[in-house]
Parts: structure tokens; C-alpha cells; sequence
């Protein structure tokens, strides 16, 4: 009987072993799970912004078309300087 014992309090420490592995495991999930919602809403920003700067870049292309079209009236000025050179 007294041999009985330590095979008990040995399988006792395995299923405590047991539980505290699968506490951990289901820890790192909630874990894994924040940081994927996290990386998702990064994700949707960057797409935001990245759609930002191609719509920005679109029109910023399509001004410079029709500035380009509307004439050279201004092709040997510097830009920003005044028609009377100051």
C-alpha cells in the first residue's frame, strides 16, 4: 500500500502539471488572439493611408496634366517668383 502512495502523489503532480500547461497554452491563445486583432486594425490603416496616398498622387498628377495642357505661359518664370522679377 505504502507503494501506492508515491505513484498517487506522482500522477497528482502530472495532472497539476496538466492543468498548469493547458492554463499557459490557453493564456498564449488569448495572447496570439489580441495581437492578431491588433495586427488586423494596423493592417486596415496602412491600407488606408496607402489608398490615401494614391488617390493624393492621382490628382497631384492629373493638376500637373493640366497645368502641363492649359499652356507655357509660365515655362520660363521660377516658381513663386513675381512677374516683375522680385
Amino acid at each position: 500500500m505504502s507503494s501506492e502512495r508515491p505513484a498517487a502523489s506522482a500522477g497528482g503532480a502530472e495532472e497539476g502539471d496538466l492543468a498548469k500547461a493547458f492554463q499557459e497554452l490557453a493564456r498564449g491563445e488569448q495572447t496570439a488572439a489580441a495581437l492578431e486583432a491588433q495586427l488586423n486594425s494596423m493592417e486596415a490603416k496602412i491600407e488606408a493611408l496607402l489608398a490615401q496616398a494614391d488617390k493624393d498622387q492621382q490628382e497631384a498628377e492629373r493638376l500637373q496634366a493640366q497645368r502641363a495642357s492649359s499652356g507655357d505661359s509660365g515655362a520660363g518664370r521660377i516658381s513663386g517668383a513675381e512677374p516683375d522679377g522680385k
